[in-house]
């Protein structure tokens, strides 16, 4: 179950800048714990890809067993492309390899509820160690 937009205006986007003065700011949307009781925090900014974003939902998912529930605040809706191997330069832009999502400090990733503390503490451990950012467990305030 690899998340990606059903439709896309623009197939491939601008790579755009990767300004750290922006990056490093706080995000100011979705940075509190929503729907559940425990949430996963990001504390630095990166780029996630789909398949980083199923991996860690996976891992998540089986630590929660059939009570608990879970929630993905992020989507991945920006096409991101790769040119094959040992292709010279020029010739285009590469060929759509997937789609990610641009995370900053203080967004929340994953949410989960009707387990215990601990269990959803370790859950979302294990998810945000799939991830390519630094997190941290929070509960709702």
């Amino acid at each position: 179950m690899t998340l990606f937009p059903k439709k896309v205006k623009h197939r491939k986007w601008h790579t755009g800048r990767r300004n750290p003065a922006k990056f490093l700011r706080p995000e100011t949307r979705g940075i509190s714990v929503d729907f559940g009781s425990h949430g996963l925090k990001s504390l630095s900014h990166a780029r996630i890809k789909s398949n980083q974003l199923e991996a860690a939902r996976r891992a998540m998912s089986r630590h929660l067993g059939k009570t608990g529930r879970a929630w993905i605040r992020i989507f991945p809706d920006r096409p991101f492309t790769k040119k094959p191997a040992e292709v010279k330069m020029g010739k285009g832009k590469g060929d759509l390899q997937g789609y990610e999502v641009e995370i900053r400090p203080g967004r929340i990733i994953f949410e989960v509820d009707g387990v215990t503390e601990e269990i959803a503490k370790e859950a979302l451990r294990k998810a945000g160690t799939k991830l390519p950012v630094k997190t941290k467990v929070v509960a709702r305030v």
